[in-house]
């Protein structure tokens, strides 16, 4: 797994999940439960991972969307 993503944007990784989602790539997110603890102030960030061999067509969705990914 390789990860594209980190926010604390909720509303964005929900719209990334639904893009990938929609395009035939599985999303797993990490740190969803940690970020809940924390409470409401939005310090965690969550991640977003995909597997390695469609980190690529997920960084092209991405970029086709308007949405800053990371950039190894």
């Amino acid at each position: 797994m390789e990860e594209l993503l980190r926010t604390t944007d909720i509303t964005v990784t929900a719209y990334v999940r639904a893009i990938l989602i929609d395009a035939g790539i599985e999303p797993f997110e990490l740190d969803v439960n940690m970020s809940v603890l924390e409470g409401s102030i939005g310090i965690l960030p969550r991640r977003i991972m995909v597997r390695s061999d469609e980190l690529v067509a997920a960084r092209i969705l991405m970029k086709a969307h308007d949405i800053d990914v990371k950039e190894v």
